[in-house]
């Protein structure tokens, strides 16, 4: 059984009963604070912590026009922020329960409009920054998605899966078949 959260109780149960824990974003940092807290309850439950294993799935876009990326991507991040803004209501802002990288960019939120949820067009991620697409994403060239997920996999990711909810899906595939995939997987 698989399973995705964020929040400290979804963390431990996953720890404590998951074969396998899903981040749907791809930052290093949260990735490093959410895999402690799974091992953690893995450990306290008598399991092993390698026996859960570690998917990270974002959006992806391959291409050297970040800009552009970014606002095709920047939904992710409205998106994201939903979750975050839930976690915020029942745990504040304590940072052990909840990374500063994630409370921080959603200070500026207000209001979301489900009508575009999970669409490149979403009006309402303007509360979004460059910087959060950036870390939560895989942008840039295929070197740059190569470069990321290799970080990942570095810090325990042994799946990871792609939306592709932009503009140059075919590109975006091409290039993961062409390039990404053969160098990460190589």
């Amino acid at each position: 059984m698989w399973v995705a959260g964020y929040g400290p109780k979804a963390l431990h149960t996953i720890g404590t009963h998951a074969d396998g824990y899903i981040l749907q974003l791809a930052d290093p940092q949260v990735l490093e604070w959410t895999v402690a807290a799974v091992r953690s309850a893995a450990v306290e439950a008598g399991r092993s912590p390698d026996e859960v294993s570690i998917c990270v799935v974002a959006p992806a876009y391959v291409g050297d026009d970040i800009a552009h990326q970014r606002e095709q991507l920047r939904w992710f991040g409205g998106m994201v922020g939903n979750h975050v803004a839930d976690m915020v209501r029942r745990y504040g802002e304590d940072t052990s329960k909840v990374p500063g990288v994630l409370s921080d960019y959603i200070k500026a939120r207000e209001g979301y409009d489900y009508d575009h949820h999970g669409r490149a067009d979403n009006p309402s991620t303007d509360f979004v920054p460059d910087e959060i697409v950036d870390r939560f994403c895989v942008l840039g060239t295929a070197e740059q998605h190569i470069e990321k997920l290799s970080l990942l996999r570095e810090l325990g990711v042994d799946h990871f899966g792609v939306y592709l909810m932009h503009d140059d899906q075919e590109g975006t595939l091409r290039a993961y078949g062409d390039s990404v995939i053969p160098a990460v997987n190589g």
